[in-house]
């Protein structure tokens, strides 16, 4: 089925949604897009559905040919301190305010999120394969923060970042077991199945 164009018949209209909510480090990261109302790419897909090659393929064509576009995240710190779903919603009211068209709808991926100002908005389940513009937010939100957590993946190597982003695989567990949390981990998270010492 193509992805719609657009929801609510208003224009500019931007899509938001994030990555990273599901991962035990590194921040969680928002993108919000505005894109033209005839964009249209054949690989553009909710980025869970799309590989890493056609993400980072995708990731110029969107931010070239978007009218505005912006990334912006959380940290583990912010997470920690407001929980993750307020963290996702804060990092999307970042992105958005970041954009230099003002938006006159905003969709947004999931169901939930937080009035933004006085701008209208429509939350959607399963957005991300459902509208273009909430596709474009997902890959620009994904490979941004893919590259995030590989750069950090430099200073800590052994849990495996560069392959797994911080989500919670086999090897990353094993590496927190084995050397202990670090400072981009998620204290609020369940890390381990027993997390006593984790942590000071």
């Amino acid at each position: 089925m193509p992805l719609i164009s657009n929801h609510s018949g208003l224009f500019p209209e931007a899509g938001t949604d994030e990555a990273g909510r599901g991962c035990l480090a590194g921040p969680v990261v928002a993108a919000a897009v505005i894109l033209p109302p005839d964009f249209y790419h054949p690989l553009l897909n909710d980025s869970k559905q799309v590989s890493k090659k056609h993400r980072d393929e995708l990731r110029p064509i969107i931010e070239n040919a978007a009218i505005c576009w912006q990334v912006a995240l959380c940290t583990p710190e912010e997470i920690d301190e407001i929980n993750i779903l307020n963290a996702s919603i804060m990092a999307m009211h970042r992105a958005i305010e970041g954009l230099t068209v003002i938006p006159q709808h905003i969709l947004v991926d999931g169901n939930r999120f937080k009035p933004f100002g006085d701008i209208p908005h429509t939350t959607m389940v399963k957005g991300d394969s459902r509208f273009v513009s909430i596709a474009a937010a997902s890959i620009l939100a994904k490979t941004h923060r893919d590259e995030m957590m590989e750069k950090l993946h430099h200073d800590f190597p052994e849990y495996g970042w560069d392959k797994n982003a911080g989500y919670p695989t086999e090897k990353h567990r094993e590496a927190i077991s084995r050397l202990g949390a670090t400072p981009h981990h998620r204290k609020t998270f369940t890390l381990l199945k027993s997390q006593i010492s984790l942590f000071p």
